[in-house]
């Protein structure tokens, strides 16, 4: 099933009394590129946000919103209750022996290092962690739905323009045979009105027509069209990324078209060329969104 490249997803995930929110966006783009965007307190986890979101989604522009709300329970500071009996005590004895004035206060306390310090587990958490995961794998799931719906929706379309490319080759491949004989009739009718007095050479005029069937057959193009057409309905079942794959195949058909268009000398079979180049314009702008 073919996956379009433009989606948007949201997880999220509680623990405690706080909250995890990942947001997940995507783009068309000829590679797979994953921007990841955390709070400074879960930037410890952006490789593993990254590998998360890579694995299930391999082709496009990324990007990924984390938003932490922190339940009102939790306390971003730990105070180190030992240490800071230990520095009153040291600042008591030194105002005694030197003979101060000055009180030892709290904010004088606090200030010393280490009284005070950001909670280790705030930052590197597992709690924390398994909850961002899970909100970045459910926004990736949220995301998927929406790309494989785009898909199918793409997929439709170009299966119903694929039948109408289809049917213009076969048109053009019951035209080209048509194309030789009628350029014989005319080639000998044109000489029969030059040369009224005089006998036209049989075997001149097969050479003619010969030189004339062999500049304009295109039986070799539509082989490989037909060829091309079969890959791409393949292509349309797998169950992996194929955009470029598709991609390639269009740029190949549109040679081969391209091709019988300069070869086939004829006003029918133009027409039906011009058909050709826009079914397969049109299916290569959508295919740039597959993955």
């Amino acid at each position: 099933m073919i996956k379009s490249m433009t989606g948007y997803g949201k997880g999220e995930a509680s623990y405690g009394g706080g909250c995890i929110t990942v947001e997940i966006r995507s783009v068309n783009h000829r590679y797979g590129e994953v921007y990841v965007k955390l709070p400074r307190n879960l930037v410890a986890f952006e490789n593993d946000v990254r590998k998360t979101v890579s694995e299930r989604l391999k082709r496009g522009k990324i990007e990924v919103f984390v938003q932490h709300e922190p339940g009102a329970e939790s306390s971003p500071l730990t105070v180190n209750i030992p240490l800071a009996k230990a520095y009153y005590e040291v600042l008591s004895t030194l105002k005694e022996t030197l003979g101060l004035a000055d009180e030892v206060t709290l904010p004088l306390i606090a200030a010393q290092k280490d009284v005070l310090a950001a909670e280790a587990g705030n930052l590197m958490d597992e709690t924390l962690g398994v909850s961002l995961m899970s909100a970045a794998r459910n926004a990736v799931e949220n995301l998927e739905i929406m790309r494989t719906r785009e898909g199918e929706a793409l997929l439709a379309d170009f299966r119903k323009r694929m039948e109408t490319i289809k049917a213009l080759a076969a048109r053009v491949g019951e035209r080209s045979p048509v194309v030789v004989s009628e350029y014989a009739a005319r080639l000998q009718e044109r000489l029969a009105q030059l040369c009224a007095d005089s006998a036209v050479s049989e075997d001149r005029l097969a050479q003619e027509v010969a030189v004339m069937a062999d500049r304009c057959d295109i039986t070799e193009e539509l082989v490989r069209l037909d060829s091309h057409l079969k890959q791409f309905d393949a292509a349309l079942s797998m169950g992996e990324p194929v955009g470029r794959k598709m991609d390639f195949l269009l740029q190949e058909m549109s040679r081969e078209v391209n091709t019988m268009g300069s070869k086939a000398n004829d006003a029918e079979i133009a027409h039906n060329v011009v058909e050709l180049k826009t079914e397969l314009e049109k299916i290569r702008e959508q295919v740039q969104n597959i993955e």
